[in-house]
């Protein structure tokens, strides 16, 4: 079933949806709280959540992408998760380091309290100047918090070109936020 039927019957108040967006992107949205999260009894409760969510907002939301509009309902809530349990082990260890890696750039920010919205266009800027395989392996690292192993294998690349990828872009990234008075 394509995306603009599935939020039709959203629109709709159809409960099929629901069981749609199950079979269409359970996996991918348990990939994502797996990430994060590491349990597999709170990967499911978290994907449940996403349904709920998903459920509750459209309508009003009408999202242009289903994937990417269920995709972050399901990391925001794994990372609501992970910071209410207040654990940093297992698999959130991974999440934790993720964000190490972007370091005292994220306290900068929060100290300068730039708007969200400001800092969200920045770092779309800056990853829109990146070339398509640079940009995917910064999101699938930031967003998605997959492991370096995982990302290495996918770009058929090791795991030390991806972690000097990392860096770099990371680097550029802290230029580009200094450069723009953030830092």
């Amino acid at each position: 079933m394509q995306e603009t039927e599935i939020i039709s019957l959203f629109f709709a108040r159809d409960e099929r949806a629901l069981a749609k967006s199950e079979a269409e992107y359970g996996a991918y949205c348990a990939a994502i709280a797996r990430n994060i999260l590491g349990d597999a009894e709170d990967v499911k409760e978290c994907v449940n959540d996403t349904w709920l969510k998903a459920w509750d907002t459209i309508p009003p939301q009408k999202p242009r992408s289903l994937l990417a509009y269920l995709g972050k309902i399901t990391r925001n809530g794994a990372i609501n998760m992970l910071r209410a349990a207040g654990r940093q082990k297992r698999a959130g260890a991974k999440y934790a380091l993720a964000l190490d890696e972007l370091g005292d750039m994220a306290d900068q920010q929060a100290e300068v309290k730039i708007e969200a919205s400001e800092l969200t266009a920045t770092i779309n800027d800056f990853l829109a100047q990146l070339p398509k395989d640079k940009r995917i392996i910064f999101v699938r690292r930031y967003f998605y918090m997959d492991a370096i192993a995982d990302i290495a294998a996918a770009n058929g690349a090791t795991e030390s070109s991806i972690k000097t990828a990392l860096y770099r872009m990371r680097q550029k990234l802290g230029t580009e936020l200094k450069k723009k008075k953030y830092l």
